[in-house]
C-alpha cells in the first residue's frame, strides 16, 4: 500500500457465477458498498471470527486495486493512469449477517475482515488478472478479470464519479464463485497469480 486508504470501496456481485451461487441476479449497474479502513490486515495477520455476532464467516478472494493519484470524474484512460497497482484481497464476510441486514456494513466491517497482500506495481493487463483462493492448501476459487460483469477501467471511472478517489484508496472488484466457510485453525490464501499474495490464519 502506498498510503493508508481513506476508504475501501467494494463491488458486489461482479461475477455472474458468484451471483448465481448465492441466488442473486447480476446488477444492472455496479453494486457499491464500503468497508472501514479499520478492517485492514496484512499477510501473516490473523482473521478473528466475531463469534458473538456470527456463526457463518466466509472467504471471498478478490482483485484489489490501489489508487495512486486523486481521481474525480475520471474517464477510463485517466483512471487507469491513476492506478498505482494491484493486490490480492480477501473480502471476509459474515454471510449470515449479510442475509439478515438490508445493508452490509455489519457483515463486511469487522476488524480483520479485509486482508491485503503485497502491492504489485509492475506491468499488468487488467483484463487478464487471475485470482485463486486456497483453503488449507486446497483450491476453492479461480477466476479472471475477464469474467467480470463490469471491467476494471469502467469501475475506476464509475466510482470516481460517485466519490473522489484519493491516493491509497482501495477498490475490491468482486469475487468469483466458490466462496465458503472459515473455521478456527484454517489457513486461507488469496493469490493474484505471479503478482500478489495474502495468507492468513483464522482464530475463533
Amino acid at each position: 500500500m502506498i498510503a493508508p486508504p481513506s476508504k475501501i470501496v467494494c463491488v458486489g456481485r461482479n461475477y455472474r457465477e458468484h451471483a448465481r451461487e448465492l441466488g442473486n441476479d447480476v446488477p444492472a449497474e455496479p453494486l457499491i458498498f464500503l468497508k472501514p479502513p479499520s478492517s485492514l490486515i496484512g499477510s501473516g495477520d490473523e482473521i478473528v471470527l466475531p463469534t458473538e455476532f456470527s456463526s457463518q464467516v466466509e472467504y471471498e478472494g478478490e482483485i484489489g486495486l490501489v489508487i495512486g493519484s486523486r481521481l474525480k470524474n475520471a474517464g477510463e484512460a485517466e483512471g487507469m493512469q491513476g492506478l498505482a497497482g494491484v493486490v490480492a484481497l480477501n473480502d471476509v464476510t459474515a454471510r449470515d449477517l449479510q442475509g439478515r441486514d438490508s445493508q452490509w456494513t455489519r457483515a463486511k466491517g469487522f476488524d480483520t475482515f479485509c486482508c491485503v497482500g503485497n502491492l504489485w506495481t509492475g506491468d499488468v493487463n487488467v483484463g487478464e488478472i487471475e485470482v485463486v483462493t486456497r483453503l488449507n492448501g486446497q483450491e476453492r476459487q479461480r477466476g479472471t478479470s475477464a469474467e467480470m460483469v463490469f471491467p476494471i477501467p469502467f469501475l475506476i471511472s464509475y466510482i470516481s464519479r460517485l466519490m473522489t478517489l484519493l491516493p491509497g484508496d482501495l477498490i475490491a472488484t468482486g469475487t468469483p464463485s466458490g466462496v465458503g466457510r472459515l473455521a478456527s485453525g484454517d489457513v486461507v490464501e488469496i493469490e493474484l497469480m505471479g503478482r500478489s499474495m495474502v495468507r492468513n490464519s483464522v482464530r475463533g
